[in-house]
C-alpha cells in the first residue's frame, strides 16, 4: 500500500477502479483490506480509496488521545494528499461514526453517505461490550483481545463455517497490531462518541443498513439513527452480524451499490 504523509504520521491507503472516488472507511479494527468482497465489486464503477486508520495496521501507530473527530481529519487529510473534493462514502461501525462527522462538518467533501452497522451515541449495553474487550486487552493482550473480539463481530454460523480461516487472519494481524494502549483509546473514542447534532446537520442522500443478528452495534441503534435521520433509506438484513459486508457480502453489495450509483 502507498502511504499518505499527514499532520504527525502517515496513512496506509489503496486506490482501485475507475469513476467518481468512494470512500470505505472501516470500524475499530482499521484495516482497509476489510473491504476486500466491496472493493472488487464497486471498482468497475468508482475509484474506490479504502485505508488504515491512524493507531491501525500500517499506518503510523501514534501514541495520543484518539476522538472520532480526530479519525474524521484524517479522512480529509487523506483525500486533500489525493486531490480529491469530493466523495461517496461507506462506513462501517466507527467509519460509519467517522462519516456522521464529515456529512456534517465538511458537506462538501461528502457525496452519497452510507452508514452500516453503526450508533449515535452509545448505551449502556455498547458502554459494557467494550469495556469488558477493553480490560481483556488490558490484562491479557492483543491475541486474547482479537480472539474474544471475533465472539461478538461474526455471527455463530459464520464461526462455525470459518474457524480456521479466521484464527489465520487473527495470527497474521498480530504482528501489525498496536499497542493495547492505542486500541484503548481508540475504544474510549468511540464510547465517547455522540452524533446527535451532527445528524441534525446531515443533508446528503444517506442510506443505513445493519444485520438483524448485529451483537455489537444492535439493529436498535440504527433504529434510533433512522429516527434522527428521517430522510434516509434504511435497509435490515436478515443475518451476517456485525461483520456483514463480509459474511454477507453479496447481499450487502446489492444493496449499496444501487444507493451509491444513484
Amino acid at each position: 500500500m502507498p502511504k499518505a504523509t499527514l499532520k504527525d504520521g502517515e496513512i496506509h491507503y489503496d486506490i482501485a477502479g475507475s469513476g467518481p472516488p468512494l470512500l470505505l472507511v472501516p470500524g475499530l479494527g482499521g484495516i482497509g483490506a476489510f473491504w476486500k468482497a466491496q472493493v472488487e465489486a464497486f471498482a468497475p464503477h468508482f475509484t474506490v480509496i479504502t485505508h488504515d486508520h491512524r493507531g491501525c495496521g500500517q499506518s503510523s501507530h501514534t501514541r495520543q488521545v484518539y476522538s472520532v473527530e480526530g479519525m474524521a481529519a484524517d479522512v480529509i487529510g487523506l483525500m486533500d494528499a489525493l486531490k480529491i473534493e469530493q466523495a461517496h462514502y461507506l462506513g462501517h461501525s466507527t467509519g460509519g461514526a467517522i462519516g456522521q462527522v464529515l456529512a456534517a462538518t465538511q458537506p462538501a467533501r461528502i457525496g452519497r453517505l452510507v452508514l452500516g452497522a453503526t450508533w449515535r451515541v452509545a448505551d449502556p449495553y455498547f458502554r459494557l461490550l467494550f469495556a469488558a474487550r477493553k480490560r481483556v486487552l488490558l490484562d491479557s493482550g492483543n491475541e486474547a483481545y482479537a480472539a474474544v473480539a471475533a465472539l461478538a463481530l461474526f455471527p455463530p454460523y459464520f464461526i462455525r463455517d470459518h474457524a480456521e480461516t479466521l484464527a489465520a487472519e487473527r495470527k497474521a494481524a498480530l504482528p501489525f497490531a498496536a499497542a493495547p494502549e492505542i486500541t484503548a483509546s481508540r475504544i474510549d473514542a468511540i464510547c465517547a462518541f455522540d452524533g446527535t447534532a451532527h445528524l441534525e446537520k446531515i443533508r446528503q442522500p444517506a442510506l443505513i443498513v445493519v444485520a438483524d443478528d448485529d451483537m455489537v452495534t444492535p439493529r436498535y441503534l440504527s433504529d434510533d439513527l433512522k429516527r434522527h435521520l428521517p430522510g434516509a433509506l434504511y435497509r435490515v438484513m436478515p443475518r451476517g452480524g456485525h461483520m456483514v459486508p463480509r459474511t454477507e457480502a453479496l447481499a450487502f453489495n446489492g444493496i449499496v451499490l444501487p444507493f451509491l450509483r444513484g
